[in-house]
C-alpha cells in the first residue's frame, strides 16, 4: 500500500502551497516553485531566467552570497536551484527542526536579492564557461539543437542557457523587468515533503513573503509547430552522434502516458528493443535509449546514439527498421507487461527520497493544478491497453514524419 498525505492551501495573494507530511523521516525538502523559465523569454531576453537563478546566490542586504551558503550549511543543510524551460525552482534540504532557518534563507533571496552590477559582470563568466561546456560537450549540444529544431517558431525553441551575445549584456535593469513581471505571488508555489506540518509552512509563508507583487501573471500562449527539418552539425570529434525523433504529446494530454510507455518498449534499459539490436547483436554502439522530454503542451520523443561515423548509416537504418517492425506486427505481451512493471518500478523508487517526492509534487500541481497521487499514477499505467499502444505507434514511429540530427 502506498501511504500519501497531501495537503494544499491557495492564499488570497495567490501563493499555492503544497505539503506532504513523512512521519517516518527526520529530515525535508523544501522548494520554491516560479511558473517561469526560458520559454516564458524572448530571443532578446533569451537566457535570463537561468541568469536570474544564477544572481540570487550573490547577496542580499541581510546575507552576502557566502553566509546564504553558511546559514544552512552551518545546520547541515542543503541549498541548490534548477531553471528548466518552463519553471525556476530554488530548493534546500535539512533536518525538520531546521525548517524556518531554510524558509528564512530562500525567502530572503527571491525578494532580497541585490543585483549588483559587479556581480553581474562576473557571474557572465560563469555563464559563459557553462555555455561553452555545453558547445564542446556534444551529448549535451545535440539535444539542445534537437529541441530548438523541432520546437522552430515556438517559445520551447529557446535554450535554457541563452546566447553568448544575451549572457555577455545583460544589465541590472533587464533583471528587476524580468523579476517585476515573473516573480510574483501568483506564479509561486511552494512544496515541502519529510517532516513539516502543512500548518507550519503556510504561517511560514505568511511570515516571511512579504514583498512580492501581487499582480496577475501572463498566460502562455498555445502555438501550432512548423515541420521540423534534418540537423547536420559539424564538430571536431571523433564519434558521430545523433538523435531521430519528433514532437509528440505533452503532460496535459493523457496520450502522453501512451508514449512514454511505447518509449520504454523501444529503447528504456538494456532489455529493450534498441539496445539488443543495436549494441548486443551488431555491436554498433555503447549509447542507445529513447528519451520522451516533456512540457506542458508538447514532449520531444526521440532515439539518441553514438557510434563511430562509419556506423552511423546502418545504425540509423536499424532504428528506423524497429520502428517499421513495431507499425506492421505490434509489440508482445512480455514487452507490454514488462515495460509497465519498469514504469511503475521506476516511480516508486524514484520517490524513496524527499526531494523527489517534493518535486513531483510541485509538478503535478503545475501542469494540473492538483497533486497527482502515485496511486492514480500507477492505475493511469495499468489501464493502458496493447491496441492503445498498437494505434499510437502507428503514428509516433511514423520515420517520414520524423526529422534527425547529427553531430559529427
Amino acid at each position: 500500500m502506498i501511504i500519501e498525505n497531501y495537503k494544499s492551501t491557495t492564499l488570497p495573494n495567490g501563493i499555492r502551497v503544497v505539503t506532504e507530511n513523512l512521519p517516518h523521516v527526520n529530515s525535508f525538502s523544501l522548494g520554491f516553485w516560479f511558473n517561469t523559465g526560458a520559454r516564458n523569454e524572448t530571443k532578446r531576453n533569451n537566457g535570463i531566467s537561468h541568469f536570474t537563478e544564477h544572481m540570487l546566490f550573490k547577496g542580499t542586504p541581510r546575507r552576502s552570497s557566502k553566509k546564504i551558503s553558511d546559514d544552512v550549511e552551518k545546520l547541515g543543510g542543503y541549498l541548490n536551484a534548477f531553471t528548466s524551460k518552463e519553471h525556476t525552482c530554488y530548493y534546500g534540504r535539512g533536518i525538520g527542526e531546521h525548517l524556518p532557518k531554510v524558509f528564512d534563507v530562500l525567502s530572503d533571496m527571491i525578494q532580497n536579492s541585490l543585483f549588483r552590477e559587479k556581480d553581474i559582470e562576473k557571474e557572465s563568466g560563469v555563464i559563459l564557461d557553462e555555455f561553452y561546456d555545453i558547445e564542446d560537450s556534444p551529448e549535451e549540444l545535440i539535444f539542445e539543437r534537437f529541441e530548438s529544431n523541432i520546437f522552430n517558431s515556438h517559445s520551447l525553441q529557446l535554450p535554457i542557457i541563452g546566447t553568448e551575445k544575451n549572457i555577455q549584456n545583460f544589465k541590472r535593469d533587464d533583471f528587476l523587468n524580468y523579476l517585476n513581471k515573473n516573480y510574483i505571488t501568483n506564479n509561486l508555489l511552494i512544496s515541502a515533503s519529510g517532516n513539516v506540518s502543512h500548518g507550519h509552512v503556510v504561517e511560514l509563508v505568511n511570515k516571511n513573503i512579504i514583498s512580492l507583487k501581487n499582480i496577475k501573471s501572463n498566460r502562455r500562449k498555445i502555438k501550432e509547430l512548423n515541420g521540423a527539418k534534418d540537423l547536420f552539425i559539424q564538430k571536431e570529434i571523433q564519434q558521430t552522434h545523433v538523435i531521430i525523433g519528433k514532437k509528440t504529446f505533452g503532460y496535459t494530454n493523457t496520450d502522453r502516458l501512451k508514449v512514454n510507455l511505447l518509449s520504454n518498449i523501444i529503447g528504456e534499459g538494456s532489455s529493450s528493443r534498441l539496445f539488443n539490436v543495436l549494441r548486443e547483436k551488431n555491436g554498433l554502439t555503447y549509447q542507445i535509449n529513447t528519451f520522451l522530454n516533456s512540457f506542458s503542451d508538447y514532449s520531444a520523443f526521440g532515439v539518441y546514439f553514438s557510434t563511430n561515423e562509419k556506423n552511423a548509416k546502418k545504425a540509423t537504418d536499424l532504428v528506423i527498421s524497429e520502428f517499421e517492425k513495431i507499425i506492421k506486427n505490434g509489440i508482445t505481451k512480455t514487452e507490454f507487461a514488462r515495460a509497465k512493471e519498469y514504469m511503475k518500478g521506476h516511480l516508486i523508487m524514484h520517490l524513496e527520497g524527499t526531494t523527489n517526492r517534493m518535486i513531483r509534487m510541485a509538478q503535478t500541481n503545475l501542469f494540473f493544478n492538483r497533486i497527482k497521487s502515485v496511486q492514480e499514477s500507477i492505475d493511469s499505467i495499468n489501464a493502458i491497453t496493447m491496441d492503445e499502444i498498437v494505434h499510437i505507434s502507428k503514428e509516433l514511429l511514423n520515420s517520414d514524419s520524423m526529422s534527425k540530427v547529427v553531430v559529427s
